[in-house]
């Protein structure tokens, strides 16, 4: 008897003609892939273990790497980690014993699996979520636009958070996230903080403001936007992109060095402090009404007190799921009473 394998890696990798395989996948499941965990290291925090990934696991990658603190889903983009392996931060289709990128099975199927409309808009699968979990805070950062990064060859990153409560039921050290900028600072101000990069924490919090994250609601932070996400355990759904610059250069006590400032922007750039300044959003930052443009509250749809009506109301609107695999059991297997075909 075969022996199951005990990890995704030692499934066979399957890297050409994979349009059989996803064919079967599909046939097998009425419509459905299923993704393995894509899990993704941070040498510059500390993972806050609310991701449901083994203790044993939590530094898979090597201590040099960093401990797993964030979770991909549906991830067609890869990890942008100094020392990553070539498949970080990339989902993989499991199907029997064998696995296939989600990104190869997109180049190959196209509007089969995404759909016309977003297929003949950018040709690839252009989004991605995430959990990500950490102890503490995130250093102070933005996440370049589209034009900015198009200067280094990658693609913006507008993102999202909701804070899960079925993932927070603690809030570890720090359950607040610093976001934007106080209105009335200068660009002078920001300026001197990254003069002194080099000389202690450069202050760039003193500058900001402190939000207290809630458990159940969230937030929108368009890019070059500055924040320092907290430490809940948080759904991060964003655009297909890891860019990023760190404006913050100490984290309790950890330091950030400068090359995560300027990682995604162009080296003649790298110490031109006015143009690092500039890639931020200056209105959007020092925006006197940060809260009441960013912050979310969930809209109730229906009484979740009687929970078959609530979902029904759900289950109305086109953009929760796809009703094929209903018209598909019924009409192939019910009311034919014949079996599904074969798939190509």
């Amino acid at each position: 008897m075969a022996i199951a394998p005990k990890s995704v890696k030692q499934l066979k990798t399957v890297k050409k003609n994979v349009r059989k395989y996803v064919d079967a996948a599909l046939e097998e499941t009425g419509g459905l892939l299923r993704l393995a965990p894509a899990w993704v290291p941070r040498s510059f925090l500390q993972p806050g273990l609310r991701l449901k990934l083994h203790p044993d696991d939590t530094y898979a990658y090597g201590l040099n790497r960093g401990g797993i603190d964030e979770r991909w889903f549906g991830s067609t983009t890869e990890a942008a980690n100094e020392g990553r392996v070539p498949d970080e931060g990339l989902s993989y289709v499991v199907h029997g014993r064998n696995r296939f990128t989600l990104r190869d099975a997109v180049a190959e199927c196209g509007a089969e699996i995404i759909g016309k409309r977003i297929w003949n808009k950018y040709g690839k699968w252009p989004v991605y979520s995430k959990f990500f979990d950490n102890m503490g805070p995130i250093p102070h950062h933005m996440h370049q636009s589209a034009q900015q990064a198009k200067l280094v060859g990658q693609e913006g990153k507008p993102e999202s958070y909701y804070f899960p409560p079925q993932h927070n039921n603690v809030g570890n050290n720090f359950p607040y996230t610093f976001m934007g900028l106080e209105p009335g600072t200068t660009k002078a101000q920001v300026r001197k903080c990254l003069e002194d990069w080099n000389k202690g924490d450069n202050g760039i919090l003193d500058l900001s403001r402190a939000y207290r994250l809630k458990p159940g609601t969230g937030w929108l932070i368009p890019p070059c936007i500055l924040h320092a996400p907290g430490s809940l355990c948080t759904y991060e759904p964003q655009w297909g992109s890891d860019v990023f610059g760190m404006y913050q250069n100490l984290v309790e006590g950890r330091e950030v060095p400068w090359s995560l400032l300027v990682k995604d922007m162009p080296k003649s750039k790298h110490r031109d402090l006015d143009f690092i300044v500039n890639q931020l959003d200056w209105a959007g930052n020092t925006n006197e009404n940060f809260k009441d443009s960013h912050y979310l509250e969930p809209i109730p749809v229906a009484d979740t007190r009687d929970p078959t009506a609530a979902l029904g109301k759900l289950l109305k609107w086109p953009t929760i799921a796809s009703k094929n695999w209903v018209y598909r059991q019924y009409d192939h297997m019910v009311a034919g009473s014949s079996a599904v075909g074969m798939a190509r």
